[in-house]
This record gives C-alpha cells, structure tokens and sequence, in this order.
C-alpha cells in the first residue's frame, strides 16, 4: 500500500476545502491510507495538477465559481487519461442527476456531513487502488 492518497480538492470557497480536510482527517477509514490534500481555487490550478499526475480521487465543488465541478467533472472525464474518481459536492440531493451526466464516480450534498464524505472518500480510494492505477507524485 502507498504511503498515502493525493486528493485534489477544487472549490472557490476556502471554507469548502476546509470542511473537506476535516470531514476526511488523516484518514477517512482504516483501511486506506492517509490522505494528503491538493488544494485548488481555479479550474486552470486543477487541470495542471491532473496534468502533472499523482492523483488519487478529484473532490469537486459543483457549487464553485466561475466553473462549477460539474462542468470540470465532464471535461476531466473527456481529457485525462484514466481519470482519478471524482467525488462531487452538490447543493441539494436533488441535483444528483447532475452529477451523473457530469459523470461524476459519487457526489455528497453539502455542507459536508463528515459520515458520509468520509465513507464516499474512503470507497473511492479503494476503487482507485484496486484498478491498480495507482498514481505516483513527483
């Protein structure tokens, strides 16, 4: 097992980013490994972190602006080659039809309730390790 997960969290709003570092903590289940957090503010910041390599699950605010992690969650899914799982935060639990045509792997509503973010984190982390697409960072 990798000494650690990269997640990359995308939202405009530093107190999002912040929910997600503590709804996680060092390690959403015990299972997985400990979890080290990429912030990003700008769509730009996430597309050169993907491009750069090394990470294990996209967390996207579908709330942020100017682009919105639904938007970045189709557009990911389109342009990087094996794609990171994302897990995406949604305003309400009726836009979960949003997240599936963004195709997004999960999607929790906020505010983060950290139960449920930590259980869709950890399940992603899996999935990811499991695919054997286990990513290395420079």
């Amino acid at each position: 097992m990798q000494s650690s997960a990269t997640v990359l969290v995308y939202s405009d709003d530093a107190n999002t980013r912040e929910q997600v570092r503590l709804a996680a903590g060092r390690r959403p289940a015990s299972d997985v490994p400990p979890v080290t957090f990429l912030e990003c503010a700008t769509p730009h910041a996430v597309l050169k972190e993907l491009d750069r390599g090394g990470i294990d699950v996209c967390v996207l605010d579908g709330e942020a602006v100017p682009a919105g992690g639904m938007g970045i969650c189709r557009q990911i899914k389109d342009e990087i080659f094996e794609c990171p799982p994302v897990l995406l935060l949604i305003g309400r639990p009726q836009d979960a039809w949003l997240a599936t045509w963004s195709r997004a792997d999960a999607a929790v509503t906020l505010p983060v309730e950290p139960v449920e973010f930590a259980a869709a984190l950890a399940a992603l982390i899996r999935i990811r390790r499991s695919d054997g697409a286990v990513a290395t960072r420079a």
